[in-house]
C-alpha cells in the first residue's frame, strides 16, 4: 500500500461545499471537502430528527385519537420503509414536480425553492427571483435537501420509539407525585418525566445517531459529494482502490468513537445522582 497519492492532484472538483475543491486541488483537499460535506448534511439532520421524532414520540402517547393515530402511522411507514428508497422518492419528487428557477415558489420574501434547490439569504446579500433563475443568496442543492429530509423523516420514527418507551419507563408514581405536589401537566413533562425519560433513552439515542452518521453515505445514490463519493471517484481517477477503502474506514470509525464519546458524556450526566 502507498498513500503517498494524497498529494497527487485529484483531477476532479466537487459541485458544492464549505472548501473550493478544484480540478488541481490534491486528492487529501478533495477527501476532507466530502468529509465536511457529510457532516453539513448529517449534524442538521441529526438536530432535527431529535426534534422531530420528539415531537413523533410524546404524540404517540396523547389522548387525541387523531394525532396519536397519525403519530402512530408515521412510524410504522417510515421506519419500514428502506432509506434508500425515501432518499430516492424525496429526490424525484423535488426534480420532478418542483417548477423550474425562474418560476420558483416563494417562501417568504427572500426564501425560494425550485428544482434547482432552495434559496435563502446569505450573511452579503439576499436572492431575488431573476429572469432565468435565483440570484444570490445561499443555495443548497436538490441532492443535499433530498439526503437531509430522507436522514429526518427515516431517523425521527426510530428516535420517536426510544422517546415514547422512555416516557413509558417513567413510573406512575412520578407522575402523581409531582401532580400532587400542585404541578401541571406541562411543568411535570419538563421537570419531572423528560429528566428521567432521559436517563432510559440517551443510550438508545446514541445508536440512531450512529445509523445516521452512516446512513449520510447514501448520498452518493443521489450525487450528493460526501466522503463516499468522493472516495468511489478517487478510486476510479488513481487506482487505488485499497488505500481509499481504508481511509473511509478510519474515518467512519473516529467519527463514531467521537459521536460515541460524546453521548457517554452526555449519559453520564443525566444519570448523575441516579440510584
Amino acid at each position: 500500500m502507498d498513500f503517498a497519492f494524497i498529494t497527487d492532484p485529484a483531477g476532479f472538483g466537487l459541485s458544492e461545499g464549505w472548501l473550493q475543491a478544484v480540478f488541481d486541488s490534491p486528492y487529501w483537499f478533495v477527501l476532507l471537502a466530502g468529509l465536511l460535506n457529510t457532516l453539513k448534511v448529517a449534524l442538521p439532520a441529526l438536530l432535527l430528527a431529535t426534534l422531530l421524532g420528539l415531537f413523533i414520540g410524546l404524540g404517540q402517547l396523547v389522548q387525541h385519537p387523531l394525532l396519536k393515530a397519525l403519530c402512530k402511522g408515521y412510524v410504522n411507514l417510515f421506519r419500514n420503509v428502506p432509506l434508500l428508497l425515501q432518499l430516492l422518492a424525496i429526490y424525484f419528487a423535488i426534480t420532478q414536480f418542483l417548477p423550474i428557477a425562474s418560476q420558483a415558489l416563494s417562501l417568504g420574501d427572500t426564501v425560494f425553492l425550485s428544482k434547482s434547490g432552495l434559496a435563502m439569504p446569505s450573511f452579503s446579500e439576499a436572492p431575488a427571483r431573476g429572469r432565468f433563475s435565483v440570484e444570490g443568496g445561499w443555495v443548497l442543492s436538490p441532492e443535499y435537501l433530498a439526503v437531509l429530509l430522507a436522514l429526518v423523516v427515516y431517523t425521527a420514527a426510530f428516535v420517536a420509539e426510544v422517546v415514547r418507551s422512555g416516557v413509558q419507563a417513567v413510573k406512575p408514581g412520578m407522575w402523581q407525585g409531582a401532580l400532587a405536589l400542585g404541578l401541571n401537566n406541562r411543568q411535570v413533562n419538563r421537570h419531572v418525566v423528560l429528566p428521567l425519560a432521559l436517563r432510559v433513552m440517551v443510550p438508545s439515542l446514541s445508536n440512531q445517531y450512529l445509523n445516521l452518521l452512516k446512513n449520510a453515505s447514501l448520498g452518493v445514490a443521489v450525487g450528493y459529494p460526501e466522503l463516499v463519493s468522493v472516495a468511489n471517484t478517487a478510486i476510479n481517477q488513481s487506482g487505488k482502490a485499497v488505500e481509499c477503502v481504508l481511509i473511509i474506514l478510519f474515518t467512519y470509525a473516529l467519527l463514531s468513537a467521537v459521536a460515541a464519546g460524546l453521548m457517554n458524556m452526555l449519559n453520564a450526566r443525566v444519570n448523575r445522582g441516579a440510584l
